[in-house]
Parts: C-alpha cells; sequence; structure tokens
C-alpha cells in the first residue's frame, strides 16, 4: 500500500495560496451541498462528511418530498441570483440543469419503482458500510448506531414501493426477482452483516463488551430488515410489478440526460452505436491476426486465456499487481501529460469486502484523510485474473481515468466551490473520461503489446453494444436481425456475440442495463463528447494547442454535464 497523505500537511499548504472570494451563487451551492448531506447521510458519507455517519436516508414517500421540496426552493434561489464571472455562470448552468431534471423525475415517480440490480437502496443501505471509518473504538460505536437504523430505512423505503403499487408506478418483475436474491444473500447465516459484526473492531485493542453486543444487534435488526424488504418484494412488488423491461420513450430521455449532462438524438446515437460497434469488432479482428496469424478474436483471446505469464492467481497478487500498474502510471504521466498535485499521487487499490463482482472507484474525502480507492469486487468462484485483459481497467479507474478526474475537482478547491468539487457531474463525464483515457494510453503507447490492446479493444467493444442494447430495448428499436424489436432474451444474445465473458457476467449486465435505463450508453457517448469537445478545442487553439493544457483546462472545471463542459471550455474564462 502507498504511503498516506499528509492531509495536515495538504491544509496547511491550501491557506497559504490564493482562493477565489465566495459569490451569491457559490453560497447558494454550498448550502445545497449542507442540505444533500443532512437529507441524504449515504451522500454525506461518500462525500467524506461523517457528522451524519450515525444515520441513513429517509427512503419514505415523505423523505422524497422533502428532498424535491429543497430542490424548489434552491432552483428558485439560483434563478434570482446574478453571476459574477465565468465560474458562476458555468455553476449556475450545471446546478440548475440538476435541480430540474431532479425534479422531472421526482414528479415522473421515478422514485416509486426504484428497484434494479446495482444502484438502488437495497445496494446503497449496504455499500455504505464499505466507506465508513474503522480504525477506533469510536468509529464502531457510530457504525453500531447506523446499523440500528436500517429497519426504518427499510420501512420507508417500502412505504414508497407501496405507493408507487398504489398509483400503478412500479418497476420491473425482472428487476424485483433478482434483487430477492441479492438481499438474500446480504442477510444470510453467511452474508455480509452477519461477517460484518463477527470481524468487527479498531485497528488497535478490542470493542468494549457493550459496543460488541450492540454492534452484533444491529447486524442482526439488519437482518431481519433485509429479510422483511424480501418478503414484502416477493409477496407484494413481484406480483404487481411490470412484465415490460423497457422504460419507453419519455422516461427513457430523462435517464439519458441524467446520465449523460446533455441532451442527446437518441435514433442518431443509436445509428451510430450500430456504426461504432462495426468498427470495434473490425479493429479487434485486425489484432486478434497479430495475436495468432490468420485466426479469429476467439482464436486470439483462446491462446492467450492459456498464456501463463500473463495470469495471477489468488487476491492478494491482484492487489499487488494493481498497485504497482498504478503507481507507475501516476509516476510517469505526472511528469508527462498531466499536472498531478501532491495529494492526488496516493491510490488505493483494495479487493471488495463482497463477491458481486466488478470493478470501482470511490473518491477521496475534502480533505484526502481517506484517499481515492480502487475496488475489485472477486466472485467468489474465481482465483485467477487475465492481465492483458484488465491492464486497461486499472488506467480507467484509476490514472488518468476516474482518479485523476475525481480528485483533481477535489483538489481545486481555490476556485471550486464544495458543490462543484464534490457532489456535480455526470456519469457520462465520469466514464466517458475513463474511456479517453483508456484510448489515450493507447495513443502514449502503454498498451503497445498487442494482447493489452485486444483486451481494451473487449472493454470498448462491449461500451458500443451496450449503447445499441440500451436504446434498442428501452425504446423498443427493431432488431438488428429484422426478426422482430429488441427484448432481454435478443439483447442477451448480442451480449453473448460480441462479450468476452463468463455467462454469468453477461447476464448481469443485460439485467443491469435494463433496470438502470440510460446508464450503460453513457460511457461509449460520453466519450464520444469528450473526443467532439476536445477537437473543437483544438481547432480553436490551432497551433496553440497543448494537450496538457487542455487536460489540465478540463479537469479544473470539475464534474459537470457535458453540455455543460463544452459551454466553458468554448471560450476563455
Amino acid at each position: 500500500m502507498p504511503q498516506r497523505t499528509d492531509s495536515q500537511g495538504y491544509a496547511r499548504r491550501m491557506t497559504t495560496e490564493s482562493f477565489r472570494t465566495p459569490t451569491q451563487i457559490d453560497q447558494i451551492s454550498e448550502e445545497w451541498v449542507d442540505t444533500q448531506a443532512e437529507l441524504s447521510p449515504s451522500l454525506a458519507t461518500y462525500i467524506g462528511r461523517f457528522e451524519y455517519n450515525d444515520r441513513l436516508d429517509d427512503l419514505s414517500p415523505e423523505g422524497a418530498e422533502r428532498k424535491a421540496a429543497a430542490a424548489r426552493a434552491t432552483l428558485a434561489a439560483l434563478d434570482a441570483a446574478t453571476p459574477v464571472d465565468k465560474i458562476d455562470e458555468v455553476t449556475k448552468a450545471d446546478l440548475s440543469d440538476v435541480l430540474r431534471l431532479q425534479l422531472e423525475l421526482h414528479d415522473a415517480g421515478d422514485h416509486l419503482r426504484e428497484v434494479n440490480v446495482i444502484a438502488s437502496p437495497a445496494q446503497d443501505i449496504r455499500s455504505l458500510f464499505d466507506l465508513m471509518p474503522t480504525d477506533t473504538v469510536e468509529d464502531w460505536d457510530v457504525i453500531a448506531k447506523r446499523l440500528s437504523a436500517i429497519p426504518k430505512a427499510i420501512d420507508g423505503y417500502i412505504a414508497t414501493l407501496r405507493e408507487g403499487i398504489s398509483t400503478g408506478v412500479v418497476p420491473a418483475r425482472r428487476q424485483v426477482r433478482e434483487v430477492i436474491t441479492q438481499v438474500g444473500r446480504y442477510s444470510s447465516d453467511t452474508g455480509f452483516f452477519a461477517n460484518f459484526a463477527a470481524e468487527g473492531g479498531p485497528s488497535e485493542g478490542s470493542l468494549p463488551a457493550s459496543l460488541a453486543r450492540a454492534l452484533s444487534d444491529g447486524a442482526g435488526a439488519a437482518r431481519v430488515a433485509y429479510d422483511r424488504l424480501a418478503s414484502f418484494f416477493s409477496s407484494e412488488l413481484a406480483p404487481a410489478a411490470s412484465e415490460e423491461d423497457a422504460v419507453g420513450r419519455d422516461l427513457y430521455a430523462l435517464h439519458s440526460r441524467r446520465f449523460l449532462g446533455a441532451e442527446i438524438d437518441l435514433d442518431e446515437t443509436y445509428e451510430w452505436g450500430i456504426e461504432e460497434l462495426a468498427r470495434m469488432v473490425a479493429e479487434q479482428e485486425s489484432i486478434a491476426q497479430e495475436i495468432v496469424p490468420g485466426g479469429s478474436v476467439a482464436e486470439a483471446v483462446a491462446f492467450l486465456e492459456k498464456d501463463e505469464s500473463r495470469k495471477l492467481y489468488g487476491t492478494e497478487a491482484l492487489q499487488r499487481w494493481m498497485q504497482e500498474t498504478s503507481d507507475k502510471a501516476v509516476a510517469e504521466l505526472g511528469a508527462t501529460h498531466f499536472d498531478i498535485p501532491e495529494p492526488i499521487r496516493t491510490l488505493e487499490c483494495m479487493i471488495a469486502p463482497t463477491n458481486e463482482g466488478g470493478i470501482y472507484y470511490t473518491g477521496p474525502t475534502d480533505d484526502f484523510s481517506r484517499p481515492g480507492r480502487m475496488w475489485w469486487s472477486v466472485p467468489e468462484s474465481v482465483d485467477s485474473f487475465d492481465t492483458w485483459r484488465e491492464l486497461t481497467t486499472v488506467y480507467h479507474e484509476g490514472v488518468p481515468g476516474h482518479h485523476l478526474q475525481i480528485a483533481q475537482a477535489v483538489y481545486n478547491r481555490r476556485q471550486l466551490n464544495s458543490w462543484r468539487r464534490l457532489l456535480a457531474g455526470s456519469s457520462g463525464h465520469a466514464e466517458g473520461w475513463a474511456l479517453y483515457a483508456e484510448r489515450l494510453m493507447e495513443q502514449l503507447g502503454y498498451l503497445d503489446d498487442p494482447a493489452d490492446r485486444l483486451g481494451m479493444l473487449d472493454g470498448q467493444r462491449m461500451r458500443a453494444v451496450r449503447v445499441v442494447l440500451d436504446i434498442g430495448v428501452h425504446l423498443g428499436k427493431p432488431r438488428l436481425d429484422g426478426s422482430g424489436v429488441w427484448d432481454h432474451d435478443y439483447a442477451l444474445e448480442v451480449m453473448r456475440e460480441n462479450v468476452n465473458m463468463p455467462d454469468d457476467f453477461r447476464k448481469f449486465e443485460v439485467n443491469r442495463y435494463l433496470g438502470w435505463p440510460g446508464q450503460a450508453p453513457s460511457y461509449k457517448v460520453g466519450q464520444r463528447i469528450w473526443e467532439q469537445i476536445r477537437d473543437d478545442y483544438k481547432a480553436r487553439q490551432g497551433d496553440a494547442f497543448d494537450i496538457k493544457t487542455f487536460h489540465k483546462e478540463a479537469l479544473d472545471v470539475g464534474g459537470v454535464g457535458l453540455d455543460t463542459l463544452r459551454f466553458a471550455l468554448a471560450a476563455p474564462a
């Protein structure tokens, strides 16, 4: 593990540097962050606001109304405020867009049907405990309190879903069935909460007996609450849920805007996705022949999977390789194509405490006392890993991908208010940048090995097929083979044709896309928009264009919607 950043030293340095004088719009934004933290303790934990760590969100219908009322009040204050500079203009434009969209989704009753396999309250409550401090007895006392708050949160969530049933706003039955299985794993005798309570304790010493009992009782209450949620899903929600996976054009358009921070032509994007998929297939087939002369992609993959020099065994070896690869990228890119401040140079590579599958990133706290972290959730049955397949993933999640992007926004406190640094952004901005970063690493020579390039293209091909699949299913587009319209079974068939992964992974991914409309295309569409923004910037700069300057200016904007990013970089500040 790399040495932790000295957050106190970082704070001392920041006090000696010039800060922008806060404006009225900055103040409104700061107050919105405070409001969000209070109304959503889970969000507060994610950004390192630990004063609410003993609580959970109010997931009841009344809680949703309070959040909507707060959004309306903040939007009214923004509408009445006048920007004093370009930073204000960007803040007002982006936060206003976010608030308006939040209210549109609320009015559409989206919270009444919030059940999916990856990012709904069922998963979000559990995942919070991955981010909570665990070093001291006091930390574990806070954890015990939050565990004891789970039953009330679950009851509020059930009340909201019941309101959805009564108004006919329900999730897809497929999502409900899949989440029943997930929550069963959380609450089982060998599941997350049982293990969490049994293994919990400070880094030094032991828990007092009274706290150990509170922790055990809290975990037990959490398990009972999750069992109650599963029972509600089975007995009430599943029978009322929709057989249709598709959400339809109107709701899909809202979610597309949510995940991109940009409004796109969905039909044009679908056609572009088909063309992009064809380009990825052709590029991958060409590189496959460099690995196995005259061979197919499948033959190249089979060849590489037998190459012991490209394998890692066990999670310890995986974590060590991730860390070494990440540290090397930070050191080398920080000397060439990116300006990487010292606090950002710490990135911890972690094996996640769950076995869900997937790799993800969590950002640093505002003072960098908790650094950015790359997490790998390894399924129980998986013990070997192919470096050729995963090298590009380390660049995607770490540097120059998510870590550089998100941590740079956190670091830029001299110019950006807390909302711009910690809460603003979109999946299209974040994931589009991460795919942009993968391609950049290829261009810089880090993927010169044909096997590593094949792995990168494997991911790019998957992201391209997701554009077509996601829009195809949710908008009821004709199938590529003309045999009908897109549905779950055809989506899985297309995934099997294009994604070189175990079938359980492909099944999970299809279910994810169906339950999280608009999110999956935001990667590849976001990359497309990032590249358009860079090319437009380059055209304006002419011979004066410098890629390092572009990267710094773009990342210094912070996480915003992609329409806002285009506006922010279109003219001098």
